[in-house]
């Protein structure tokens, strides 16, 4: 019996000495660190001998920096989209600007020197390479120019580059330890730290952390290997030059005048009768109308004074809505840019003007880069004699961040946010002209980019009634100013009831035919709104337009802006 239990208790014995081997090796593998090391090009993306990569405020970023000549060149657009978007190519006269708060200048491709207001600048370097259709700025002309660290790595060859300044959250390297690219021990090793290395923090996870090194990698390390996260400011002095602001040490109380012909002047006494505590007046004075940048002009010298006369400061109004120019052609056309300035400037001092309202409106991505460089073009005029600038901004949303409201309220003195036409007058749904949220948002989204000292939000003293017909007729609409509305709720003998959702009274009538609705403007709405601009402290009012309101609510704006 036991020679036969024998090789049972073999074979048992093997098969027990293989799964434990098995085991054995299983957890070996499971709990082994992994010890393979990924390529610094690999990492980088790095395929050229004649690229280096870019890392801008810890990303890694799709595209890549030249090696020209042992220097390191940026091209243009990446320049603009990651490190500073005040280059800007003229395709027209082959030549790339850069904007300064008193002066442009000028850099011709392939040379080394670059033209400024006190005559060519020479450097030892080629400052503008071209390559076909692509331009690429020196590394070291841009960082001259640029609020920025910079430093270059090789082996693998990338540049560095931090233009970001907030606080940030770093942690110290208690041991030596693995980089790796994922959250794991198994996961490939993307560079070694060292004991005492500091690491900027980007995500807490549970047992590992998600940092960056000084060098430009970013990985995950094992939370036992680092120490515990602190903030950290950084000691640093601004190289940007200052943009200084022509602003006025009180409220904005400003509404503008539609003046349509040289007889509109005529109606200024006239629309200024009823007004209290207004101090600004825009008139619609110039136009934009041809490609060349030639302007309209209904600016008037005597208007200016009777204004002054009554403690009253003119900012003259330019808009592009004349169909005779086309908006993408004059503003990417520097001497079109250049005429319009100058004709701008002469009709200021003409008339003794205290300000310039910029109002171009409907600006498509595609424009917006031109029009950037204008409102820095037009501030550098402003600035050198002491004229107001301020900018009229649509409410932001989505699709228009290509306005650059923060670039705006560096370079301006005043940004104003136009608070209406939630539901505008080709809209097919019938709506509030200003809800209150609606003018929130406005306002605190705009916060987000533009300091409360400069802005300037914008109230409507119009409304609308929209009339839906029953039967599926089409949606119309009519414009009305206040005394108007009220003149039109009576006629029509319509209902109305304070709504807390839009901070309006909202007038409804029913007859056989349609449904009448008005979203009514009055010294109630008015006086919502003017809270927001009184909470969150800023720069005033603008008021679209004087001749729509009544009298009574003149008080009510001056009670909030005191």
């Amino acid at each position: 019996m036991k020679k036969k239990l024998l090789p049972v208790l073999t074979v048992f014995c093997l098969v027990v000495l293989v799964l434990a081997a098995g085991v054995i090796t299983f957890l070996i593998k499971k709990y082994t660190p992994s010890g393979e090391m990924m390529d610094g090009d690999s990492y980088f993306q790095i395929q050229k001998n004649d690229e280096a990569a870019l890392i801008v405020n810890r990303t890694v970023e799709e595209e890549k920096v030249k090696i020209i000549d042992s220097r390191y060149y940026v091209e243009d657009t990446v320049v603009g989209k990651y490190i500073n978007g005040r280059f800007y190519w003229d395709a027209n006269q082959n030549v790339m600007l850069y904007t300064l708060p008193l002066e442009e200048f000028y850099i011709t491709p392939e040379t080394q020197q670059y033209q400024t207001s006190q005559g060519m600048q020479n450097v030892d370097y080629t400052i503008l390479k071209a390559d076909g259709e692509h331009y690429y700025l020196d590394l070291e002309f841009i960082k001259a120019y640029t609020d920025m660290d910079c430093t270059v790595y090789e082996n693998p060859a990338r540049v560095v580059i931090r233009t970001d300044w907030d606080a940030v959250q770093m942690v110290t390297a208690s041991n030596d330890c693995k980089l790796r690219q994922k959250g794991g021990i198994k996961s490939i090793i993307v560079d070694e730290v060292v004991k005492g290395e500091k690491l900027y923090l980007e995500e807490e996870l549970e047992n590992w952390s998600k940092v960056s090194t000084e060098d430009g990698y970013t990985g995950y390390v094992e939370k036992k290997y680092i120490s515990d996260p602190e903030t950290v400011t950084v000691d640093h002095t601004s190289v940007t030059p200052e943009y200084t602001s022509v602003r006025r040490d009180y409220k904005i109380n400003m509404a503008w005048h539609q003046v349509t012909s040289e007889s509109g002047n005529a109606t200024l006494q006239q629309v200024l009768a009823n007004t209290q505590g207004l101090n600004t007046i825009s008139p619609t004075w110039f136009s934009v109308v041809d490609n060349n940048g030639m302007i309209s002009s209904l600016a008037s010298a005597d208007y200016v004074n009777q204004a002054h006369g009554l403690g009253i400061e003119v900012w003259g109004l330019i808009d592009n809505f004349n169909k005779n120019a086309d908006t993408l052609t004059f503003l990417s056309n520097t001497q079109a840019r250049a005429n319009i300035i100058s004709q701008l400037m002469a009709q200021a001092e003409s008339v003794g003007l205290d300000g310039i309202n910029l109002d171009f409106e409907s600006i498509t991505e595609e424009q917006a880069p031109h029009y950037l460089q204008f409102i820095r073009e037009l501030s550098i005029a402003c600035r050198q004699r002491g004229l107001v600038f301020s900018i009229d901004n649509p409410v932001p949303m989505p699709y228009t961040l290509h306005y650059d409201r923060k670039e705006q309220g560096i370079v301006a003195d005043y940004v104003i946010v136009m608070g209406y036409d939630e539901h505008h007058s080709q809209d097919t749904e019938a709506g509030s002209t200003a809800s209150i949220e609606f003018v929130k948002n406005g306002i605190l989204d705009t916060l987000k980019e533009v300091p409360a000292e400069k802005i300037i939000n914008a109230i409507p003293f119009y409304t609308r009634v929209w009339i839906e017909p029953f039967g599926g007729g089409n949606l119309t609409n009519e414009t009305l100013g206040m005394d108007g509305a009220s003149r039109y709720i009576e006629e029509k003998g319509m209902d109305v009831f304070w709504d807390e959702t839009t901070g309006q009274n909202v007038a409804i009538a029913e007859t056989e035919d349609a449904i009448y609705t008005i979203w009514v403007e009055d010294e109630q709405s008015i006086a919502e709104k003017m809270k927001l601009v009184q909470e969150n402290q800023l720069a005033g009012i603008a008021a679209w337009k004087l001749g729509f309101e009544r009298a009574s609510v003149w008080p009510v704006i001056s009670q909030y802006l005191q």
